[in-house]
């Protein structure tokens, strides 16, 4: 049986009512790599949490749990023949547009995708996942669009930023940055994290709606070199390319002797350094087979402790 082509932010669904997100291009050894985000329960959806989704997994499906050898990390991953219900972002979006929005959450989105289009981007090439891709949405959630394509997605980000100018659009407050920031609980504090979110321009807020914008570069094949975990480092260095910065995992090179790059699993540390901006990073050390050093963030989902920021 051939794989169905699997991309990271799509969600996949088991028959026992569950739904996770891939966090990985592609099978690793027939298994999409992902992690439990949804358990279905005779009210509907029931979105989990990190510890929640482990503990859950742990005793009632620890078949689900799994090593990534590639990965060097725990995380889950599904067989393919596992997979009843494939749910894919760009599918999910035009099926929802040619629809009746349902609720506020699909009017925001609806309004949102008419802005974006009559600036110019090509609705095609971009998804919405998160809740909405299986709608389980409710009054508060988020929009999280998908754009597949690096030019597609500087080009939203471009767009977002008119928009916001023009007033169509508003960028995040104090209390919408204060919320984004807890469910963060990341290593910097506030006003770092604030500083760094501000400039990435991926982020705004329609009809009090916050939405974000996620870069999937659908050409990109799924790493297949190993990495050994070497230990925890701090480092101070320059960023000497950020072509790769807001891609999953976010890649910079930096400017030092043994080690080539700067890599995050985390999207707190997406986009979050420019080229030639000096920052200071936290994570772990890691070693491919060919001795080729780097320095994760976000060797665990959290990354508890461990942070990117530039030394302004």
């Amino acid at each position: 049986m051939a794989l169905i082509k699997i991309l990271s932010k799509d969600f996949i669904e088991t028959a026992e009512g569950l739904v996770f997100a891939v966090v990985e291009h592609g099978f690793e050894q027939g298994k999409a790599l992902c992690f439990l985000r949804y358990v279905y329960e005779s009210n509907g959806w029931k979105k989990l949490e990190t510890e929640a989704a482990n503990a859950f997994l742990q005793q009632y499906h620890p078949e689900y749990l799994h090593y990534s050898a590639v990965l060097d990390a725990r995380l889950h991953a599904v067989c393919a023949e596992r997979i009843v219900k494939h749910h894919r972002p760009v599918n999910s979006l035009q099926a929802l547009l040619q629809a009746s929005p349902r609720d506020r959450v699909e009017r925001d989105l609806f309004k949102l995708c008419q802005l974006l289009e009559q600036d110019g981007l090509d609705l095609s090439q971009i998804g919405i996942t998160g809740s909405v891709l299986i709608g389980a949405q409710n009054s508060t959630s988020d929009l999280d669009l998908v754009c597949y394509g690096r030019e597609i997605f500087h080009q939203c980000r471009g767009i977002t930023e008119s928009l916001i100018k023009q007033g169509h659009l508003q960028a995040l407050n104090n209390q919408d940055w204060q919320q984004s920031y807890e469910r963060r609980s990341c290593a910097l504090d506030f006003d770092a994290y604030v500083w760094h979110e501000r400039r990435k321009s991926n982020k705004a807020v329609i009809n009090g709606r916050k939405f974000d914008l996620n870069f999937i570069d659908h050409s990109k094949k799924s790493e297949s070199v190993n990495y050994q975990k070497c230990g925890p480092i701090t480092l101070q260095c320059k960023v000497t390319d950020d072509v790769y910065g807001f891609d999953y995992p976010a890649e910079f090179k930096i400017d030092h002797q043994q080690i080539s790059s700067v890599v995050s699993f985390t999207a707190t540390y997406t986009g979050q350094a420019l080229i030639g901006e000096t920052i200071e990073v936290c994570g772990v050390l890691e070693q491919s087979e060919l001795g080729v050093k780097r320095i994760v963030v976000g060797s665990n989902r959290e990354a508890h402790g461990e942070y990117i920021k530039v030394i302004q």
